[in-house]
């Protein structure tokens, strides 16, 4: 958005951890913000996030991994600077093992990480305890482990939840149960956002960060973003005395501790079970939760017996060739898309960037790989 106005007016929608973040950047850049959510802030895929804080691996971009190495730096900063997270922001490392006799793309991945600079470890099996504890060493093949004490993970919920109260403590505006929200275009460019209650917002930039939604929002203007969103199922257990620290990702299950001493966990054979239905709604088995109970107890310290508290359900946000999407959509100036896997890393470095493009019209060359200008 290239203007020069001194109070720009945005609307963003989308109450998941990108769009409230770039909403408070924006507000404590000086812009006049609404944020617009069809229900409440963190009731979407933001809300039912494993969140691991990560660049594991290395089958991503160059410029994908340098986004996300800014996004843990974001995430330690912010830790120093507001205390009360200090209960649901923790940096205790991630620990990563193969199935047996798979761990070749591990090692591949565990070199990758050393050359790049990202501190990783390989473990055998009697060496984890003295690294990060609760994990049960029977359950790690005999080629070990990866440990990346750098990683972390957060409760995305109270972090929305302190995004908006910045938000509004900077003049922000919520519309919270907006309902589906659209977006107007006036000849080239965007000039308004409607609620479902028909509540007109005049704006000169508008930013949609409606997870799944995203694609086929774009899609109304013209522009094709590829998109390979699954369902996705996230399932929390009641606090079972673990003294489970770091996330771990193994080859059956995933799992991170949780404020108050709570467990988080999928999988992908998990989400591959959940059905959903023609109305959009999905169905989970008993069995698919049962299991996924018994997968994270297999990997836990004294294997402890793992009652289930609460799951969430939805689509997991995507894009098709795996990287993010973020910037103003070529074909209609002022209106702005972020979709992207990995929210919760680039929760906070994505809103500083996507926020200072917005105000300033200027491109910032660390979002130029992720333009959705690529998939045209």
């Amino acid at each position: 958005m290239r203007t020069s106005l001194s109070r720009p007016r945005v609307a963003v929608l989308g109450g998941g951890i990108i769009g409230v973040s770039t909403a408070a950047r924006l507000a404590r850049r000086g812009a006049d913000v609404v944020l617009v959510t069809a229900g409440r802030p963190a009731d979407g895929a933001s809300g039912r996030s494993l969140s691991w804080l990560n660049s594991f691996g290395g089958d991503r971009s160059e410029a994908y991994h340098r986004l996300r190495v800014l996004g843990i730096d974001r995430y330690r900063t912010f830790a120093n600077r507001v205390p009360a997270s200090a209960g649901w922001l923790k940096f205790d490392g991630g620990l990563t093992w193969a199935p047996p006799g798979e761990a070749d793309g591990h090692r591949a991945a565990f070199e990758h990480m050393r050359r790049n600079g990202y501190d990783a470890h390989w473990l055998a099996r009697d060496e984890v305890a003295d690294w990060t504890p609760g994990v049960d060493p029977a359950a790690i093949s005999d080629e070990g482990a990866i440990f990346n004490p750098g990683e972390g993970w957060v409760d995305l919920v109270p972090l929305i939840s302190w995004l908006v109260d910045d938000l509004t403590a900077a003049g922000g505006r919520v519309v919270e149960g907006a309902g589906a929200a659209s977006v107007t275009v006036e000849g080239d460019r965007v000039a308004a956002v409607r609620t479902a209650s028909g509540e007109r917002i005049e704006v000169d930039a508008a930013l949609v960060a409606t997870g799944a939604d995203v694609p086929r929002m774009a899609r109304e203007f013209g522009a094709a973003i590829d998109d390979a969103t699954p369902p996705a199922l996230l399932v929390r257990a009641r606090p079972a005395g673990t003294e489970l620290r770091a996330v771990l990702n193994t080859p059956r299950v995933a799992v991170r501790p949780a404020p108050g001493g709570a467990l988080m966990m999928d999988s992908d054979a998990a989400a591959r079970e959940v059905v959903e239905q023609a109305d959009g709604t999905y169905e989970v088995k008993e069995a698919t939760v049962e299991g996924l109970l018994r997968e994270a107890s297999a990997v836990l310290a004294g294997n402890p017996a793992l009652v289930l508290d609460s799951y969430g359900v939805g689509r997991k946000p995507i894009p098709g060739d795996g990287e993010p999407v973020f910037g103003e959509l070529d074909q209609v100036r002022g209106l702005h898309v972020a979709f992207t896997h990995s929210g919760a890393t680039l929760g906070l470095i994505a809103g500083e960037l996507l926020a200072d493009e917005i105000v300033t019209g200027e491109a910032n060359p660390l979002l130029e790989a992720f333009r959705p200008g690529r998939f045209q």
